[in-house]
């Protein structure tokens, strides 16, 4: 009853707050309930350097903060990395077909033709099995091998996941869909929702595979811990900021537009405060702070590929974002990968809510996320 309370909670907001703000403005929702949600391009505002500097301080802030935390020493006895074994059987099946899925992908073969339109999901298939058999490689355990149940439900997960963040950009319009055609709904949700299904596999076993690695994922001493007296309240604040902000995002969307990928973390975070859970942040108040940096990492790393998979394929999105739409990266914005950062903890946390309902049978996967990433302990 208290999960499913939860999750009504949760719905009502991330998917009601948008349409809240469309109301607000005294315009109609109509149109951004229609499925699937399939955006536009629209004519955004031209180049701010104001605005740009602005929302470059919360990178750079991060990036600082990478800075610092590696700086710190290493924990002692946790420095060891894990024996390297040879690459299994089937990590040499993946990167054989990633390589043929990414030749397939940026060609123009007449012969496959017919299914050229669906080469991004055999690249990140590709991907997924490559990067869980670079962490077998290291470890002897990966998500694919040691929690495969788990691994397998976040497939589906993962599609609906996405699927809310397409639903967001009807209010925002930051990113469209070329080469898809003149599609009927249901012809392009078969066409999306493989490639959607990717995107929490992927960012998850990137995740696992930064941590086996002791430079990211040994605990570090001396960094700073951030302690709230009061966090209920704090989390009240800032369930309130940000339930305000994604409802701006239906008022003012030119404006309030990084709030898409702000706004949902601050929630979530903020109802499991509230409803007095331990998040997957937890190990930040005793200076550690590999649960928010990893996930952060592994969701640009991911980014990157989908960036740089996306600008020769057939059929792919472009950008058109307000204000800071310069220095492009492929087609993203340089600025525009910034939102990979809390998009990386926002998929740890949905993850992280699915394995709490999805035990594990051995160690080191106990309950929760949060041990993908604190593979040498604390």
């Amino acid at each position: 009853m208290r999960a499913l309370f939860k999750f009504a909670i949760l719905s009502l907001l991330l998917l009601g707050l948008p349409l809240a703000g469309v109301k607000l403005g005294g315009g109609t929702v109509a149109p951004y309930l229609s499925f699937p949600p399939v955006t536009r391009m629209v004519m955004q505002p031209s180049f701010s350097w104001g605005v740009f500097l602005s929302l470059a301080l919360l990178p750079l802030a991060t990036g600082g903060l990478f800075l610092i935390w590696f700086r710190q020493p290493l924990l002692k006895g946790n420095a060891v990395a894990p024996e390297k074994r040879p690459l299994p059987w089937w990590g040499v099946v993946g990167l054989f077909w990633l390589a043929g899925a990414w030749v397939l992908a940026w060609t123009r073969f007449p012969w496959f033709a017919p299914w050229q339109r669906y080469t991004f999901s055999l690249l990140w298939l590709g991907y997924i099995l490559v990067i869980n058999a670079f962490t077998f490689r290291r470890t002897g355990r990966c998500l694919l091998t040691e929690r495969t149940g788990y691994f397998l439900a976040l497939f589906p997960l993962s599609a609906l996941f996405w699927w809310y963040f397409e639903y967001l950009n009807r209010f925002v319009a930051n990113w469209y869909y070329v080469g898809v055609g003149s599609l009927s709904p249901y012809e392009y949700f078969l066409l999306a929702t493989p490639p959607f299904a990717t995107v929490l596999p992927a960012v998850l076993s990137t995740a696992e595979w930064l941590a086996s690695y002791p430079f990211w994922g040994s605990p570090r001493v001396g960094f700073w811990a951030p302690r709230l007296g009061r966090p209920r309240l704090v989390a009240g604040f800032l369930l309130l900021f940000a339930a305000t902000g994604l409802m701006g995002i239906g008022l003012w969307p030119q404006y309030l537009f990084p709030l898409l990928w702000l706004g949902p973390l601050g929630i979530i975070v903020a109802l499991q405060t509230l409803l007095g859970e331990e998040t997957v942040f937890a190990p930040l108040k005793e200076g550690d702070w590999r649960p928010a940096l990893i996930p952060a990492a592994a969701g640009l790393f991911c980014g990157f590929f989908w960036e740089m998979w996306n600008y020769y394929s057939l059929a792919r999105w472009e950008y058109a974002v307000p204000f800071v739409h310069r220095f492009q990266l492929f087609e993203m914005p340089l600025l525009g990968y910034a939102g990979y950062l809390p998009f990386g903890l926002e998929c740890f946390l949905v993850a992280d809510q699915l394995a709490r309902a999805w035990p594990a049978k051995r160690e080191p996967y106990s309950t929760g996320i949060r041990e993908i990433i604190l593979p040498f302990g604390s």
